[in-house]
């Protein structure tokens, strides 16, 4: 009998470390901002506390504020960068916060919609779950060809806080606003397929 390990996954998926906009409470998509000093002093603190377990590979958003994460929490792997992990499109709520936005009748139209309409020239969250979805089947498919023994791979994954809610809302169902991860913080689960799709069983916050 074949063990049931040669067909999973573990995922270690890792909101990247905080970054000035995150500290002013900013909606924070398309703009490459890097790392703030506080942000890498924060992820080197939790690396030190061995937060995060040994990973086989690694996948990140290609913005910089995670490719500087994934340097910091897992110096000796090589990132291979999902595009399609982008963070959503805020459009033209892009850089401001809530405060800023409150007479906004479009961001109170947003906001009624528990966050289901698209974002004016922006993106809508079911378009931006539809690409991440593309981009992790990618990542499977990658970490399968590569799999050379029976034990399950870990996979890390340093991504954006919409990247996770957008995944495990679509695989673990729930809101997705259920998967809110702070930054350097995140989930740990179980990656197995049935019938050519995936599933995410056994999920635990990091």
């Amino acid at each position: 009998m074949r063990d049931r390990t040669e067909n999973q996954i573990v995922l270690v998926m890792v909101r990247h470390g905080s970054v000035r906009s995150n500290r002013e409470h900013r909606y924070l998509g398309k703009t490459d901002e890097p790392l703030s000093e506080e942000g890498i002093k924060e992820l080197r603190q939790y690396k030190a506390r061995e937060y995060y377990p040994d990973i086989d590979a690694l996948f990140t958003s290609p913005m910089r504020r995670c490719v500087q994460t994934a340097g910091i929490l897992f110096p000796s792997c090589t990132p291979c960068c999902i595009r399609e992990w982008e963070e959503i499109d805020f459009g033209e709520f892009e850089g401001k916060t809530y405060m800023e936005l409150q007479e906004d009748a479009r961001y109170q139209e947003w906001i009624d919609s528990n966050g289901t309409l698209p974002f004016p020239k922006g993106e809508s969250r079911e378009a931006f779950i539809r690409r991440c979805e593309k981009g992790f089947e990618e990542m499977v498919k990658q970490v399968r060809k590569a799999k050379d023994s029976e034990k399950p791979k870990t996979a890390g994954m340093v991504v954006h806080g919409g990247t996770i809610m957008a995944l495990l809302s679509r695989y673990c169902g729930g809101d997705y606003f259920d998967y809110q991860a702070a930054n350097g913080r995140g989930y740990i689960c179980i990656c197995s397929w049935r019938n050519g799709r995936q599933q995410l069983t056994e999920l635990r916050r990091l």
